[in-house]
């Protein structure tokens, strides 16, 4: 069994097929989260998981890089996590995909300067949010490593909150800072572009999760059995592979602790 622990399946790039690859994930025993981006995108994924009673979850959230589209209205949120009744809905497993995203920053400092403060607010109101809730977080970081540590370990003093650092790109030694708060650390198709050997080798396993981000980083070695070269979650077995050849594990290994991982943060239940 696998767990991908972040996909977007509800993306346009799957207009054509996604109820045959849902399908085809859970014929396999390959389970997904979809992340939202925004609110339209996280209503989708809370549709998509009332497709099957098990296997197919949502978590719900505003990407930084939607910041000047929408602001974070708690309302309208728990109206989409919440009945009418004020049962919450077991499918909604987290809040994200939130975060900062520091890789289109504008050019002059001033400019700069604000565009961070605002993705920083944006960021801990939906921080404050999921720990109201008890809800772990799916956390993007790009290029704001520091930025999101100081943060992060500002907010820790508020309570405890625990989530995932998704799809991980910095070293072995801001790793360090993140799994001592307790964070996982989640591993995609960036691996095979960027040189995260020593994190991987180093971390302690209970702490690692897998994913694809679909449509996106898809594994060189599914390239070529993909003529669209689209991404989805029955590629996430060659992450678990490349992480046991480097962990020197089975397949068997790294595949069943990584989804007991995620079953165990995100309460995961068939």
């Amino acid at each position: 069994m696998l767990i991908d622990t972040h996909a977007h399946i509800n993306f346009p790039d799957f207009e054509e097929d996604r109820t045959e690859i849902i399908r085809d994930c859970l014929n396999k025993d390959i389970w997904m989260i979809n992340v939202g981006t925004n609110y339209q995108s996280s209503a989708e994924v809370v549709a998509l998981s009332g497709l099957s009673p098990f296997g197919v979850y949502a978590a719900v959230g505003i990407h930084p890089e939607n910041l000047d589209q929408e602001y974070f209205n708690s309302e309208q949120y728990e109206r989409l996590i919440f009945s009418e009744q004020g049962e919450k809905n077991k499918k909604i497993v987290a809040l994200g995909e939130i975060g900062l995203d520091y890789w289109r920053k504008p050019k002059t400092k001033k400019q700069a300067a604000a565009f961070k403060e605002r993705q920083k607010n944006l960021f801990l109101e939906q921080l404050a949010f999921a720990l109201s809730l008890d809800l772990p977080v799916i956390i993007h970081c790009r290029k704001a490593h520091q930025d999101l540590l100081a943060i992060l370990e500002a907010f820790k003093s508020n309570g405890s909150f625990q989530g995932v650092i998704h799809c991980f790109t910095g070293d072995w030694s801001v790793a360090q800072r993140y799994l001592a708060m307790g964070f996982y650390l989640g591993f995609n198709g960036i691996i095979f572009k960027m040189g995260l050997g020593e994190t991987i080798r180093k971390m302690p396993l209970d702490r690692m999760l897998v994913e694809t981000d679909c449509p996106f980083l898809i594994p060189p070695q599914a390239e070529q059995d993909d003529k669209e070269k689209r991404n989805d979650p029955r590629y996430l077995k060659y992450i678990v592979e490349t992480i046991a050849a480097e962990r020197k594990a089975k397949f068997e290994t790294i595949a069943g602790i990584t989804t007991n991982n995620a079953k165990t943060l995100f309460k995961l239940a068939k």
